[in-house]
């Protein structure tokens, strides 16, 4: 499993929280101390509490479950959707459908309707229609695929859901609650951590300080993945065997 680095945390601003007036006090297990009117996160217990989230997301993925990452704030965007991606996850980082999770039926409906769409343009339906009516399907399918092209893929509820800011996705975290669906999160020192299963102390407004917690979670995942993998190449390895020792049977059998 990945592990957490405090220096390395260090460096990249981890430990910056919010102003100490905007501070959550269910937080304060994860402070440091305050500075200069600043709240400065205890980076030991930091490394502790995300090489735990780290160590449970492996399990998962290792059991080829799926994990829904949410970031839709500014500086948590990009640096999610370039993650997400490159571990085949599913994410949003746009606006949060309401329902996404607690009516997954309509999302699901809405994204077939996508693809609905792409299937009208292969087999030419697409073209028998007016120019009017082509430009309000091309206008429907581009803010589908903005808002859920991401999650395409995604053909059952997640088995976990990763935020960024559990403030400003607090929809996403009471949806993932209500189905029983663990939360990894991110968490500053303005937030309340009882609202999440897995609390990773740290900055969730710095780029670097987010890229930084999440290359160690991916790794983890990543790690997780491969492990599958390999139980699953074992597994048919193993199935020819029998079925290679049930052949020489049959074949002794028949002699």
């Amino acid at each position: 499993m990945a592990k957490a680095n405090v220096k390395d945390l260090l460096e990249a601003g981890v430990h910056f929280g919010h102003m100490t007036r905007k501070w959550n006090p269910n937080m304060a297990p994860y402070i440091f101390m305050e500075k200069n009117g600043i709240h400065i996160v205890d980076l030991h217990k930091t490394a502790v509490k995300l090489d735990e989230a780290c160590n449970a997301l492996e399990k998962l993925t290792s059991a080829g479950k799926k994990v829904l990452f949410v970031a839709t704030k500014k500086q948590a965007k990009e640096v999610v959707a370039k993650h997400a991606a490159e571990l085949n996850m599913p994410y949003i980082t746009e606006r949060w459908p309401g329902g996404m999770l607690t009516n997954f039926v309509t999302i699901r409906k809405a994204v077939k309707k996508m693809n609905s769409i792409d299937k009208m343009k292969k087999d030419g339906t697409f073209e028998t229609l007016s120019k009017k009516e082509r430009l309000q399907v091309d206008r429907q399918r581009a803010n589908l695929e903005k808002n859920l092209g991401s999650i395409s893929d995604m053909v059952r509820l997640p088995s976990a859901i990763f935020v960024v800011d559990i403030m400003r996705e607090h929809i996403a975290v009471t949806e993932a609650k209500k189905l029983g669906i663990p939360v990894f999160g991110i968490v500053d020192t303005n937030s309340d951590p009882r609202k999440v299963d897995f609390v990773i102390p740290g900055n969730d407004d710095a780029s670097k300080s987010i890229d930084m917690i999440l290359n160690v979670v991916s790794d983890s995942i990543k790690e997780g993945q491969s492990q599958r993998k390999a139980d699953k190449e074992k597994s048919k390895e193993e199935g020819e065997v029998v079925s290679a020792d049930k052949d020489a049977d049959f074949d002794a059998a028949a002699e």
